[in-house]
């Protein structure tokens, strides 16, 4: 092994912490927070750890929440050049015909992506979001299928859709807490969906028509950046709600609530537990990593880079500091590929590993031919460099 072992210790004074999703920190149990609600997650943003589950995988009724895939797919196609914000949507129909939640779209009538995001978001309007996925993928019942293929990526394991508005009660329409914590977290990493679902009032069709936001955290929880409430008799009160303070973001899941304010209050109490127990800390030293050397390569070295997740989480006050211990491969032999393993780093809080990181190459190095490395050889005897 060509490892050497440099120790970079880092006192974090203010982001103290005692656990990492390298680490697969466990869930809270079920009773360590007071909701009513019968299902529920707290989860974070950029590591996706469930810090809070409350029958997290049961299959449950999603109401207007469906339409955190909705939006998702809207946001793809957009940020794809598929659709752009000023792309011009009209009405069929169909759209107009859905009931529920709605603008009261006429047939024919034209409307922005931009516009319409913004009713689904805001006003959860049901006749927007199926003129939206008609536009994507033709119909419905394809876009429909759009939604699944991309829950399958996602891993929602515990997910089916049939519609995209979440609008019909259906025994084969359904998604679990744990899903919609899932799905909304790829959501709220495109940041333009902000734009919309921290938006309180506004109007629409030159100010003749009001929007009010259907999620009340936006004008009274700091904070708040979203994201989508919902409602059916089946599914009752539903919500997932989404909340930055300090560079840390929550999404707080509660379904099945037996009164709207109760979904709001529950999902106050899972977003406030975050924000006071809990804090993020890099998981990178304040150091460059230097160059790896490369033998018999077309390049003489090959920066290496550390992969995965860039913080950790864990409980505020737990501990004193943290230590990086990095093991780094002091030659390569080339061909190199670009994420081959040229080492790791341990992160540590006294003895206790925290989180295992690796580090990998940037780029691919390729071999010398027989040819460049004779050249190589005879330059050095005669005192030139050959290229």
């Amino acid at each position: 092994m060509f490892f050497k072992k440099t120790i970079l210790p880092l006192i974090l004074a203010v982001l103290l912490l005692s656990g990492t999703p390298a680490l697969a920190m466990e869930p809270l149990p079920e009773d360590a927070i007071t909701i009513k609600a019968p299902y529920a997650v707290l989860m974070e943003k950029s590591t996706g750890t469930v810090i809070y589950e409350k029958n997290p995988h049961e299959h449950c009724a999603p109401a207007s929440v469906t339409k955190v895939m909705t939006m998702l797919l809207v946001v793809e196609a957009i940020e794809s050049g598929v659709l752009t914000p000023e792309t011009i949507v009209t009405a069929s129909e169909t759209a107009c015909a859905m009931g529920g939640s709605q603008i009261w779209l006429e047939p024919g009538e034209q409307m922005s992506v931009a516009e319409m995001l913004k009713c689904v978001s805001v006003v959860s309007a049901n006749d927007c979001a199926v003129a939206l996925a008609e536009q994507i993928a033709g119909s419905e019942e394809a876009f429909v299928q759009r939604m699944n293929q991309r829950a399958g990526q996602l891993g929602m394991q515990d997910s089916h859709f049939t519609n995209c508005t979440g609008l019909y009660d259906d025994d084969e329409h359904y998604t679990s807490a744990y899903d919609i914590a899932v799905m909304s977290r790829e959501l709220i990493r495109h940041d333009m969906i902000k734009e919309y679902s921290t938006i309180w009032m506004d109007t629409i069709r030159n100010g003749e028509f009001g929007l009010s936001n259907t999620n009340r955290l936006i004008s009274g929880y700091e904070g708040a950046t979203g994201l989508k409430t919902g409602f059916t008799s089946k599914a009752m009160y539903c919500l997932s709600a989404t909340a930055e303070r300090d560079g840390v973001e929550y999404i707080a899941v509660v379904l099945h609530g037996q009164t709207s304010a109760e979904r709001f209050d529950d999902a106050r109490t899972l977003l406030n537990y975050g924000f006071a127990n809990y804090a993020l800390a890099p998981l990178r030293p304040g150091e460059a990593l230097p160059p790896v050397p490369v033998t018999m390569g077309t390049a003489d070295s090959v920066q290496p880079i550390f992969v995965g997740d860039e913080y950790i989480l864990g409980e505020k006050g737990a501990l004193s500091g943290l230590s990086y211990e990095i093991d780094l491969a002091g030659s390569v032999t080339a061909p190199v590929s670009q994420g081959q393993s040229l080492g790791r780093m341990t992160v540590k809080s006294g003895d206790t590993v925290l989180a295992e990181v690796e580090i990998a190459a940037s780029e691919n190095v390729g071999r010398l031919s027989f040819l460049r490395v004779y050249g190589r050889l005879l330059g050095a005897l005669v005192g030139w460099k050959a290229e």
